[in-house]
């Protein structure tokens, strides 16, 4: 879908999470994932996050919220692991509310949707894939983010039933075929690219990868030569 100001692009992103794709593949509209190239900019996800929010889950009595820096966690909001936690605790009850099963671990790309906030016990609890509730003290939230927009280098290893990529201009270095194929092959169902259609095609033709310094090739060396030492 062509658009070549930032405010288009992000109004087409807004109706299609909300209104268009859910009607046309069948699915509610947090199944509909949007993702960026970038954190920042008008089309990256902090700011896409807060517009999807003030759209999809706009403030209400019924909610209650929490501000944490310039963020605003409510109930109802679509979030994201951010690290590996192997500490954090999960139970998972039945509708009635007894406990059936509980662990530890939640993991960096982990999504879910924010279920209870309480001021008074100072938590935030989230039910998150195969029913796991988590529960994050105030100070834990620094390891949870809005996910209505998600990096495409975030998405990685993840599938989504449809796909929305917004695309506007970034630089050449990271806006590589390598990350457009990553992000269209994240969508199960159904992927739309919203943006500059010439932009795309650069990605397209932008097969340039960073070099990695791994050091693989020394540490096998010295596991060579140790070998050989004990031989």
């Amino acid at each position: 879908m062509p658009r070549s100001q930032a405010q288009a692009v992000i109004a087409t992103t807004v109706e299609l999470v909300g209104k268009k794709m859910p009607n046309y593949v069948h699915v509610k509209p947090e199944q509909v994932q949007v993702l960026s190239p970038m954190r920042k900019g008008e089309v990256g996800i902090i700011n896409l996050n807060a517009v999807l929010q003030k759209e999809l889950n706009p403030p209400a009595a019924s909610k209650a919220e929490h501000e944490v820096g310039k963020t605003i966690y409510r109930e109802g909001d679509k979030v994201m692991q951010i690290k590996n936690n192997y500490k954090l605790e999960w139970v998972k009850k039945t509708p009635d509310g007894h406990e059936i099963d509980s662990g530890c671990g939640v993991f960096n790309g982990d999504m879910g949707v924010i279920t209870h906030i309480s001021e008074y016990a100072e938590e935030v609890t989230v039910e998150f894939d195969e029913g796991h509730l988590v529960t994050y003290p105030f100070g834990f939230l620094d390891e949870l983010e809005l996910a209505y927009a998600v990096t495409v280098h975030k998405s990685q290893g993840s599938e989504y039933p449809v796909v929305v990529i917004p695309l506007l201009s970034g630089p050449s270095v990271l806006y590589t075929r390598n990350l457009l194929y990553t992000a269209v092959t994240r969508a199960k169902r159904c992927v739309v690219l919203v943006g500059d259609l010439s932009l795309v095609n650069r990605m397209i033709r932008n097969n340039h990868e960073q070099k990695r310094y791994s050091g693989l090739q020394e540490a096998i060396a010295e596991v060579k030569e140790a070998l050989e030492f004990q031989d």
